[in-house]
């Protein structure tokens, strides 16, 4: 007889099964029609064999190298749940570059975290090392496809916008420009635990952060979540772009901006090392979740928020540093 938790895990592998069988495998050689492709990889990490998902868009011809977007999902989500929902896979199309979906740790497939230093759940209690794996997985798409090495990008929603922000500090000469979104440079899991942030990066990074207002699960003045029974705390987003506007030697005050009717204000650091810099952009009465068009889109029409695409703004930020 199966027992409850039998039935669990039979109903987690048969999803599992489906969810990979309707992607098909990326080749070994060329590349013959554009795609959504599902890689598992030759790589193990804390005894989890890693696996990702790479967009290969229409105009791609194996020869032209194309940029390569990164997009990290959150907690309890997956590499194929933010391809949908950030509509990066899309815009790759209409704009020509790869994007590649790094799938965190969890249960076959499914609640995966990622080890952000701070934050979260099993793959930071084992101290997986997803920056290494990070790093392998955007290495191995490079050398499977026509990639140019100096338009890496990373952006990250919510526990992956904190893996971004790690990865960037991390492996700051991997990239040439980073976008967390909803995310902070550290914290605390509990107030038992010592606060934990990103070191210091090598070399100076294009960065731009996106982070609503009324977000209640990392708050934008930093503290407690109001969520998991307010045990995690947070560093605040205006201490996380000042550690980005000191690591970047940035100077002098920020050019603020608005759009969208005032619902979106852009703060831009633009004088500073290397020719990069630092931007806060906050958006006016959204939560925590992504601001795109797969939720934007159900807003009242005369919302200024109406189909706004986070998508959009990154990628023409992230166009800008070759």
């Amino acid at each position: 007889m199966f027992r409850l938790l039998d039935y669990v895990f039979f109903f987690l592998f048969i999803a599992t099964f489906f969810m990979t069988a309707c992607t098909a495998s990326l080749p070994s050689g060329n590349i013959h029609e554009p795609s959504t492709y599902y890689h598992r990889m030759d790589l193990k990490t804390g005894g989890f064999q890693r696996s990702y998902r790479v967009h290969v868009p229409l105009e791609y011809n194996g020869t032209t190298k194309m940029p390569l977007v990164v997009v990290i999902h959150g907690a309890f989500d997956t590499a194929k749940g933010i391809e949908k929902f950030s509509g990066f896979s899309r815009l790759a199309d209409r704009e020509n570059f790869v994007v590649l979906y790094p799938e965190g740790i969890g249960i076959l497939g499914y609640l995966q975290h990622w080890n952000a230093g701070h934050c979260c759940g099993k793959a930071a209690d084992d101290q997986i090392d997803d920056v290494g794996y990070l790093a392998s997985a955007i290495k191995d798409v490079c050398m499977r496809l026509a990639i140019d090495w100096q338009r890496i990008y990373m952006v990250g929603f919510s526990n992956g916008g904190m893996m971004t922000y790690r990865f960037a500090a991390e492996r700051s000469g991997m990239l040439a420009a980073a976008a967390p979104i909803a995310a902070s440079i550290g914290g605390q899991p509990n107030t038992d635990a010592p606060q934990w942030r990103i070191p210091r990066p090598k070399t100076p990074l294009p960065i731009l952060v996106v982070h609503g207002l009324d977000d209640d699960d990392i708050p934008f003045d930093g503290g407690r979540s109001m969520h998991r029974k307010g045990e995690r705390s947070y560093i605040s987003v205006d201490d996380s772009v000042q550690f980005w506007v000191e690591s970047n030697a940035c100077i002098g005050n920020p050019v603020v901006s608005h759009m969208y009717g005032g619902a979106i204000q852009i703060r831009s650091w633009n004088t500073c090392k290397n020719a990069t810099v630092s931007v806060l952009c906050k958006i006016e009465g959204w939560g925590h979740t992504w601001p795109g068009p797969y939720f934007t889109a159900n807003l009242p029409p005369d919302d200024p928020l109406f189909n706004f695409d986070v998508a959009e703004i990154i990628w023409n930020f992230f166009k800008q540093f070759p």
